[in-house]
């Protein structure tokens, strides 16, 4: 096994137990790097040969190593990932995350840059580094081990691949199958499309806060804006919402829409619109329409620090036409996704929107993802979704 060396003068965020070392943290006059393919399994030493890791190096990539073990003794195996599967399937069950779930979150389980979802008995796998998809045989061996799915499919379709030297790939890792599945969640039905929809095919994060608004929505008028493909919509209409109103730019997702609505027989409470969402809200709000309840799940707005002032304006001004849209004494439902926006960030835009809408907000509950996308403190990618329900005064 190959060595490499850590700089002298460097943070011990490394040491220190974070998974990722950058390519300018590598000592690369004693490294060995040159040598070391791409995806190989290497260790990671100090700068005076003090073991720290093992894990996969990219030479190509700006993180250079993504560690997995900090366990001298232990080999990078089949049986390592069998093992550090079955452990994150063991948490998933002690949580009551059995059914559906984010069977692994990457480095949230010690398997950076691997994500699994579990559809019931079918799983979607995306390997996002070079280090990982060199070991997509082992995964789905383990796969089939320990669950014998129904299915297995890759949604290795993001552009995130290439910045590791890989191409975007989607297909099957197992015999081929109907790739339009159906999936239950809190006593709720969804159509799930594993091969075309956005990311796995279906955002298992928010299943938790779906049910968080069983109670606000009960004989509410209802509207949700960005709802994909209906998740929060259709848990309203059927904790008996009045009406449902949802709007998406996409004819694809509320297609969707409209087929998760007749799958739980709402489609008389629910509306779906094909619209450009802000426009729509900015239009709404000149014309005083209001709702009991607006539900704002936006797509990311940045991927970039440069960027953050401008989402966070982003962010300011869809909240401020919802907030304008509400009924007093009535409740905002909103999300971010944006990791590089942190919590208390996030609690000062909608403070602030609330100020210029000259609303006064209380706060009812403030969330992060669900617990089988657990967070690891110090590692900002493992904590990116913030969801807040508040009563708009």
């Amino acid at each position: 096994m190959k060595s490499l060396f850590l700089n002298k003068n460097i943070s011990n965020r490394v040491e220190n137990g974070h998974p990722w070392v950058f390519a300018n943290e590598i000592n690369r006059g004693k490294a060995l790097d040159a040598a070391a393919k791409g995806g190989e399994i290497v260790q990671l030493l100090t700068h005076d040969k003090k073991f720290v890791g093992k894990g996969y190096v990219n030479p190509q990539s700006q993180i250079m190593v993504r560690l997995l073990t900090r366990e001298k003794q232990v080999e990078i195996n089949d049986q390592f990932f069998h093992d550090r599967i079955l452990n994150a399937w063991a948490y998933r069950c002690k949580l009551g995350y059995v059914e559906n779930c984010r069977l692994i979150f990457g480095e949230a389980d010690e398997i950076p840059q691997l994500i699994i979802d579990k559809f019931n008995d079918y799983f979607v796998i995306q390997t996002l580094a070079l280090g990982i998809d060199a070991w997509k045989p082992s995964i789905v061996k383990a796969l089939e081990q320990v669950f014998s799915p129904k299915g297995i499919y890759e949604r290795n379709d993001v552009p995130v691949r290439e910045l590791e030297g890989m191409e975007q790939i989607k297909g099957f890792l197992s015999p081929e199958f109907d790739t339009n599945i159906i999936i239950n969640e809190n006593g709720i039905k969804y159509h799930v499309d594993i091969a075309n929809g956005q990311k796995t095919g279906f955002f298992l994060d928010q299943q938790d806060n779906r049910r968080a608004i069983q109670h606000i929505v009960k004989g509410a008028d209802v509207l949700g804006a960005f709802c994909y493909t209906g998740s929060f919509e259709i848990s309203a209409a059927v904790y008996g919402a009045k009406s449902v109103t949802g709007l998406d730019i996409s004819q694809n997702a509320i297609d969707m829409c409209n087929k998760n609505a007749a799958l739980n027989e709402v489609e008389n409470t629910c509306s779906f619109d094909c619209v450009n969402a802000f426009d729509v809200l900015k239009e709404w709000t000149r014309e005083a329409k209001q709702w009991d309840v607006v539900m704002l799940d936006p797509p990311s707005f940045t991927k970039s620090r440069s960027s953050i002032d401008k989402a966070a304006a982003g962010y300011k001004e869809i909240n401020l036409r919802g907030i304008k849209l509400i009924k007093p004494g009535g409740f905002l439902v909103t999300s971010s996704c944006t990791n590089l926006v942190k919590p208390e960030l996030f609690l000062d835009i909608i403070s602030m929107a609330a100020k210029d809408a000259k609303r006064k907000i209380r706060q009812v509950t403030f969330n992060s993802q669900s617990a089988d996308h657990p967070i690891i403190r110090d590692q900002e990618n493992t904590h990116y979704l913030k969801f807040l329900i508040a009563q708009v005064l």
